[in-house]
């Protein structure tokens, strides 16, 4: 193992709660109730595209795909100029990694720009030696393209690096790019068909620092 890979939404940082409060405000304001579990299975871990399409089509909102992503844009910024909490132990992780000469990886589907503010804001941007941003592959999750790509920047083979994801899409990428995969589940834990995907289920990424000790 050479490297470690990062997503970022749900897995360094605990912006699924925000995305729930953003949709939970939009659908309200359309006279729609919107529960967490509904969030949890249905929404976590995939695309802004995705969630705000199947909120629009699914709750017949009298929006376009184009206003729908505006008004999101526009809430979650709101949302993040108060400030995202890391997870738990990611420091200490980014830290740890750095000093054993791993190469640290972001392959994530959130714009470059939202992504590297709030990293910046942390002062966590430099443990990261390469960015894989949704807008730099055709296809995102559950599609192996991103993964794939950060390994061509990092020059190196699949098998050489190491995924940490929270989401189903983000296991199965992983999977069918042939990365080994740890999973630290955020607001939904993975069906078990999810699970056999992954080389290890973890409570959190405090734990990843002895898994990569075993196995070493």
């Amino acid at each position: 193992m050479k490297a470690v890979i990062f997503d970022l939404d749900g897995l360094l940082i605990d912006s699924e709660v925000i995305s729930y409060k953003i949709y939970k405000e939009l659908l309200e304001e359309f006279g729609h109730d919107y529960s967490l579990e509904e969030y949890a299975q249905n929404y976590s871990g995939k695309t802004e595209i995705a969630n705000v399409t199947n909120l629009i089509d699914k709750y017949k909102l009298p929006l376009s795909l184009e206003r729908g992503l505006e008004i999101v844009m526009e809430k979650e910024s709101s949302y993040l100029s108060k400030g995202v909490d890391l997870k738990a132990g990611a420091v200490k992780l980014l830290s740890y990694l750095k000093d054993k000469g791993f190469k640290i990886a972001m392959a994530s589907s959130s714009k470059e720009d939202r992504a590297l503010n709030i990293l910046r804001k942390h002062n966590i941007s430099e443990y990261f030696d390469i960015f894989v941003f949704g807008n730099e592959v055709k296809r995102g999750k559950p599609n192996p393209d991103i993964f794939l790509k950060a390994c061509e920047k990092l020059s190196l083979k699949a098998e050489e690096a190491l995924v940490l994801e929270d989401s189903e899409a983000g296991i199965k990428a992983a999977y069918f790019a042939k990365i080994p995969v740890i999973c630290i589940p955020d607001m939904k834990m993975p069906s078990k068909e999810h699970l056999s995907m992954t080389t290890r289920l973890l409570n959190s990424l405090d734990e990843v620092i002895n898994y990569i000790e075993g196995y070493n």
